[in-house]
């Protein structure tokens, strides 16, 4: 065996060498894969909805099996920490439901729809205008003409807004855009599957395509993704504040009224054994994973027309993300809800002080949250003040 260094010796310099290696993966490139699982199947796990065609479903369908057979569950762990507070007793949980994370999380997208015109936001609006020129005031007192560089501030004092539930619809999909997505990028996928099939008469990736949008659909319809998404009790006359905690800008007040939902039930999310994963569930999403395995297999025998497969893939790909980060009203998860109140102070304590004038019990199931410490002399009597009329008006 001749050395290595004389084998290195005598090789052909060839400059075209690289250039027909790249010009070769360009024109139909390998390894398509490696390129299109770069989408995680925790992306997809938070898509929830029907998507198809993303290679991500691979990964995410072996994710599923973990969590249906480990930790009895499917749904997403929630993407917004916030607290959920019982506006009766004060009783505050950490949230575990992935549509309470949801609706806090999308709060200032859809507190002011058309229906409620733009009056929290007009409250809100107010409220900055006011704090705003008391900082300038007090930079003016320190220093002249300081005022008009004071830069208008974010947050202002605590905002809480009242809604009263009208009748909730558990199971509803929400047919929004988020929703109805699915179905043309489906059929934009299949389209492009298409194109090599009908020129060239390579039906693989249409095969590929269509196989992968039937598996994805059969995913999205487990019953036990609606189990675990309403994991609660119905027309609740619960009233529960929902909020991201203290120093947050806003907080949501919820009148069940007979009719919502039992938001301190959703809020247990997984920890509710109502809804564990059944094994007829873990059954099913262990033989959808072993056909996606075999898809990705199959697939992977692809060598022609792969930018046929990249687009679909690519689609798909987007369209999770796009998903991911929609902004969701109640409404579009079953739980429509009417503006009754809009309550916000300069102080968060003044705030709470509106509230409970307004609603016993409710500002001191708060109390806690935003002021978790001492409170001064006079703000404690003032809440003893407050405890002595619920005491006479029989509220407890």
């Amino acid at each position: 065996m001749p050395p290595v260094t004389f084998q290195l010796l005598h090789r052909r310099f060839d400059p075209g060498t690289s250039s027909n290696e790249f010009s070769q993966q360009w024109t139909n490139p390998g390894d398509v894969f490696s390129v299109l699982l770069i989408l995680g199947g925790d992306v997809v796990g938070r898509a929830l909805a029907q998507l198809a065609g993303s290679p991500g479903w691979v990964a995410y369908a072996l994710t599923t099996v973990v969590s249906a057979v480990g930790e009895n569950k499917l749904m997403a762990a929630p993407d917004c920490d916030c607290k959920v507070i019982n506006g009766q007793t004060g009783y505050v949980r950490d949230n575990s439901s992935w549509v309470i994370g949801r609706i806090v999380r999308d709060f200032e997208t859809w507190m002011d729809d058309y229906k409620r015109g733009r009056r929290i936001r007009t409250h809100l609006q107010e409220m900055l205008n006011q704090r705003w020129e008391k900082d300038k005031r007090a930079a003016e007192d320190k220093e002249p003409r300081s005022g008009n560089d004071v830069p208008m501030p974010l947050k202002a004092g605590l905002l809480v807004s009242v809604f009263k539930a009208d009748r909730a619809t558990p199971g509803y999909p929400g047919y929004d855009r988020a929703y109805l997505i699915g179905f043309p990028t489906a059929v934009l996928q299949l389209g492009i599957a298409a194109i090599p099939c009908g020129k060239f008469g390579d039906w693989s990736i249409l095969l590929v395509t269509a196989s992968g949008i039937l598996l994805a659909f059969a995913m999205g319809a487990i019953p036990q993704w609606s189990k675990e998404k309403w994991a609660c009790r119905r027309n609740s006359s619960k009233t529960v504040i929902l909020t991201q905690g203290n120093g947050s800008q806003h907080a949501i007040v919820i009148i069940g009224d007979g009719k919502g939902l039992d938001l301190e039930d959703l809020a247990a999310g997984h920890t509710n054994m109502d809804a564990s994963t059944s094994y007829l569930t873990r059954i099913t999403v262990t033989i959808l994973a072993a056909f996606w395995i075999l898809l990705l297999i199959t697939a992977s025998g692809i060598q022609q027309n792969t930018w046929f497969l990249i687009a679909v893939g690519g689609i798909g790909i987007l369209q999770n993300i796009l998903v991911v980060g929609w902004n969701r009203s109640p409404e579009a998860f079953g739980m429509p809800l009417t503006l009754y109140d809009v309550i916000g102070e300069q102080k968060v304590m003044d705030t709470l002080f509106a509230v409970e004038k307004s609603y016993p019990q409710l500002g001191k199931s708060m109390l806690q949250i935003f002021f978790p410490g001492k409170l001064r002399p006079e703000e404690y009597q003032k809440w003893e003040e407050f405890a002595s009329l619920a005491n006479a008006r029989g509220v407890s």
